[in-house]
């Protein structure tokens, strides 16, 4: 069974001080890499030595070295955050030179370093698998259908009524959809059967 991911409940900071260089680690949960890039750019400083970044979600990934020697900044934030056990998370590192050159090996450790730092101690909420299903239902059970599948879980996303009834998308946790589906057999005294609506739609447990 494969470990559960964790994502940040907020955005995060924390700084460092290494040879007279000043680190700077940011980090925020995004679902998009649209909303990395979007942070990367508000929390970079145009005045500072460097700006490096990396972020994850899910498979897709990339990092930036932001004019430091190759491999020695955007890969280092990267597998912090794989080394910290979280998913679809952005890290910013802003360096300020102090005048101390640290060599490939430091700068990777200090870029490295401060972002884990600053991942270690962000608050974390797990990454919970999300599933999409439908299901038509008799108007006579559609209150108690809604009422009984929020009780474990399943939120209503859209309702479409029509001539014979009512047909709900829902959105749930993976983990509980075969409780979900035998819940609608029970409630409809077998009437309704819910379907895949997609196969994997993930989100995050709040």
């Amino acid at each position: 069974m494969s470990p559960v991911l964790h994502t940040l409940v907020t955005a995060t900071r924390h700084s460092e001080d290494i040879r007279k260089s000043r680190f700077l680690a940011q980090a925020a949960p995004v679902d998009t890499p649209q909303q990395a890039l979007a942070y990367v750019q508000e929390m970079s400083d145009p005045s500072a030595t460097h700006n490096c970044w990396a972020y994850r979600i899910g498979q897709d990934y990339r990092f930036n070295d932001d004019g430091e020697p190759g491999g020695t900044a955007g890969r280092p934030i990267l597998q912090a955050i794989e080394g910290q056990g979280v998913d679809r998370v952005v890290v910013v590192v802003t360096r300020w030179y102090g005048g101390i050159k640290l060599g490939a090996g430091g700068l990777a450790r200090a870029y490295g370093g401060t972002a884990a730092e600053c991942l270690r101690l962000a608050e974390r909420v797990p990454i919970v698998a999300m599933v999409r299903l439908g299901v038509h239902c008799d108007f006579a059970d559609l209150a108690r259908m809604k009422a009984r599948l929020m009780e474990i879980g399943a939120e209503t996303e859209q309702e479409n009524f029509d001539a014979t009834g009512v047909t709900l998308h829902l959105r749930l946790p993976k983990d509980r959809m075969d409780e979900v589906k035998a819940r609608i057999i029970d409630i409809s005294r077998g009437r309704s059967e819910a379907y895949s609506l997609d196969w994997q739609a993930p989100g995050r447990d709040h």
